[in-house]
């Protein structure tokens, strides 16, 4: 499959998905948003994947490439009814695109965390082998509030409510971090935004530790983002 890839950030890419379609076979063009790159012609690709990034969905004047880039979303999704996998701001971006509502948070919620599975989300195929309760990354101020037309909740904790989401049969949201490597925490330490909202939920202490809490936990994250991953192709027929 051809894969599209929209990032909105250099270091906010797709990780751990990307060895993953290496393995199958699939190719990945990545268009870098914020760098100002323009976003190629949609029927070219098989599928679409929307990473995070630092920036919210409601900033279209300080970011003018949100605007074109919901457009593509929604196209993408509304019309030519291809397969979807948002991370994070992808996540956002696709309730926001399709209509949903998107706000801040009380609090950031920054660091381990486990989500349980809705019922709606234990009967999706996207979740077979999964679950009902997982073991996740978080790295977020801001929260899909409203599902848009057609959209479903498939799992949530109490810090976040709508924590993943399906549009359809082939569009799938994720708030928290599948993607992750060894790697993601010190990169993303380094984003001035990020470093914030990290020290302001977890304290100065717990904020320079993460990478080595997060560190046992990386197989286990590779072992369900694989699973996810390959029930995702499976599901779409890729």
């Amino acid at each position: 499959m051809k894969i599209l890839v929209f990032q909105h950030l250099r270091v906010e890419h797709s990780g751990i998905f990307a060895a993953f379609w290496r393995e199958a076979g699939h190719s990945e063009h990545v268009v870098e948003l914020d760098e100002g790159e323009g976003i190629p012609d949609l029927e070219n690709f098989d599928m679409l994947a929307v990473m995070g990034g630092p920036m919210d969905v409601w900033q279209e004047e300080a970011h003018p490439w949100l605007k074109p880039e919901k457009a593509a979303i929604r196209r993408w999704v509304r019309e030519l009814k291809r397969p979807y996998l948002g991370i994070c701001l992808g996540h956002q971006l696709l309730a926001d695109a399709l209509g949903g509502k998107v706000g801040l948070m009380k609090a950031p919620e920054v660091g381990l965390a486990t989500v349980e599975l809705t019922q709606a989300g234990r009967t999706d195929r996207l979740f077979a082998g999964i679950g009902p309760d997982i073991e996740t990354l978080q790295w977020h101020g801001a929260e899909v509030s409203v599902l848009p037309e057609g959209g479903e909740c498939l799992a949530a904790n109490l810090a976040c409510p709508i924590q993943a989401l399906r549009v359809g049969e082939r569009a799938y949201g994720f708030q928290y971090h599948m993607e992750i490597t060894d790697r993601t925490v010190g990169d993303w330490s380094e984003i001035p935004e990020y470093a914030a909202s990290l020290e302001q939920a977890l304290g100065a202490e717990e904020a320079a530790r993460l990478a080595q809490t997060v560190a046992p936990h990386l197989p286990v994250f590779r072992k369900t983002a694989s699973r996810i991953n390959d029930n995702f192709f499976a599901a779409i027929g890729g």
